[in-house]
C-alpha cells in the first residue's frame, strides 16, 4: 500500500497573502466617514465590474454545448446547492457551544456559494480527470450561483442575515444585470478580453481586494472582532475540516455509486466539493453589509483549506493506474474543448 506524500510544494495562493495582507491593513487604517463612502461606492463598482468581466469571458455556445453531460453538472450542482446546505443547516446545532452565531451565519452562508473553476480545473488536471467537464460544471455552477446563493441567503439566513426585497434586487442589479451586459457585449469584446485575459486578471483579484477592505473596514469600525476569540476560530475550523472531508468523500464515492468514470470521478470530486472565494466575497458584501467581515471568514479560510487537501488528493490521484472502474459514460463535454477563463477560484 502505497503511503501518501504530501507534496514538496505547498499550495499557499500568493493571493492569500495579498488577502491576509489587506486585512491587516483595514485593521490598522479602517475606512471611516467620507474615506467610507469613497471606498463602498468603489467596491459596488468593483463588484458590478468583476461580474460583467465573467459574462464577457463566458462562451455562451461551448457551456450550451457542455450540457449534454448533464448528469455529471446537475451532480455537481446537487453537492453545491442541496447537500452543502443540508450539512450547514446540521451545524446549526453547534450553536453556542463552539460556533457564535455570527460564525454560524458566515459558515452557512460558505455553504451556499457557487463552487470554484479556476483550482477546480488545475486539479483536475492534474489528477488526469475530465478537464472540459470541471470547467462546465464550474461555469454552470457560477452562473446558477447568481440566483441561487442570494435565493438560498434569503431562505435559510432570513432577517437575521438582514436580507429582503431590496437586498435581492441589489443582486440582481449588481452582479445578475452586469453579468448579461457582459454576455449581450461578448460578440465585440471577447477577442479583446481574451486577448487581455492576463492584465484583465488582476482587475478582477484588484476588486475583489478593495472588497475585503471595505467589508473588514466595516467591521473594525463595528467592533465586531471582539465577537470572535481564538477558541471559537479553532472550532470553526474544525467544522470546516469535517464538512470539507464529507464532501470530498460523498463526490468521490457518490460518482462510483452513479457509475461515473474515473475522469469524470474525479471532476465531480474537485468540483463538487469546492466553494469559490471569487464569487462569494463580492455576495457577502452585498448580502451582509457591515456584517459582512465576519460572514466571509469562514469562506477565506474554507477556500485556503480545500487549496491544501485537494492538492494532496490530485496528487495521489496522477498515481493510480489508468484502468480503475467502471467504463468512462459517453460525453460530449469531454470531446468538447470549452474555452473560457472565467476565474471563479
Amino acid at each position: 500500500m502505497k503511503r501518501l506524500r504530501w507534496p514538496s510544494r505547498l499550495p499557499i495562493d500568493p493571493y492569500i497573502l495579498l488577502l491576509l495582507g489587506t486585512v491587516g491593513i483595514a485593521a490598522l487604517i479602517p475606512a471611516r466617514g467620507t474615506a467610507a463612502d469613497v471606498s463602498s461606492g468603489a467596491s459596488t463598482a468593483a463588484i458590478a465590474f468583476l461580474f460583467f468581466l465573467y459574462g464577457a469571458r463566458l462562451s455562451t455556445r461551448e457551456a450550451l454545448d457542455g450540457l449534454r453531460h448533464w448528469r455529471l453538472h446537475v451532480t455537481v450542482l446537487a453537492c453545491t446547492f442541496v447537500i452543502f446546505p443540508l450539512l450547514g443547516l446540521a451545524a446549526r446545532g453547534l450553536v453556542p457551544v463552539i460556533l457564535t452565531h455570527p460564525l454560524y451565519q458566515g459558515l452557512l452562508f460558505l455553504t451556499l456559494v457557487p463552487s470554484t473553476v479556476q483550482s477546480s480545473i488545475a486539479f483536475t488536471s492534474m489528477a488526469r480527470g475530465n478537464v472540459p467537464a470541471a470547467i462546465c460544471a464550474g461555469s454552470f455552477s457560477s452562473l446558477v450561483g447568481i440566483i441561487a446563493t442570494p435565493l438560498l441567503a434569503a431562505s435559510l439566513l432570513g432577517s437575521s442575515g438582514g436580507f429582503s426585497a431590496d437586498s435581492l434586487l441589489e443582486i440582481v442589479l449588481q452582479l445578475l444585470v452586469p453579468f448579461l451586459a457582459g454576455q449581450l457585449l461578448r460578440r465585440w469584446i471577447g477577442g479583446f478580453v481574451t486577448r487581455h485575459k492576463k492584465v484583465l486578471g488582476l482587475v478582477d483579484r484588484g476588486s475583489i481586494l478593495l472588497v475585503v477592505y471595505t467589508a473588514f473596514s466595516e467591521g473594525m469600525v463595528q467592533g465586531i472582532w471582539h465577537q470572535v476569540s481564538p477558541a471559537r476560530l479553532g472550532g470553526l475550523f474544525a467544522v470546516e475540516a469535517v464538512i470539507l472531508a464529507v464532501m470530498l468523500l460523498l463526490t468521490w464515492y457518490g460518482g462510483k455509486a452513479l457509475r461515473f468514470g474515473r475522469e469524470d470521478r474525479i471532476a465531480l470530486q474537485f468540483a463538487g466539493s469546492k466553494k469559490s472565494l471569487a464569487s462569494g466575497l463580492p455576495m457577502a458584501s452585498v448580502l451582509f453589509g457591515p456584517q459582512a467581515a465576519l460572514a466571509v471568514l469562514p469562506l477565506m479560510l474554507f477556500h485556503q483549506m480545500q487549496l491544501i487537501v485537494c492538492a494532496v488528493i490530485a496528487k495521489r490521484r496522477a498515481q493510480d493506474p489508468v484502468a480503475d472502474v467502471t467504463p468512462r459514460e459517453p460525453a460530449a463535454a469531454s470531446r468538447t474543448a470549452v474555452g473560457t477563463g472565467t476565474r471563479s477560484g
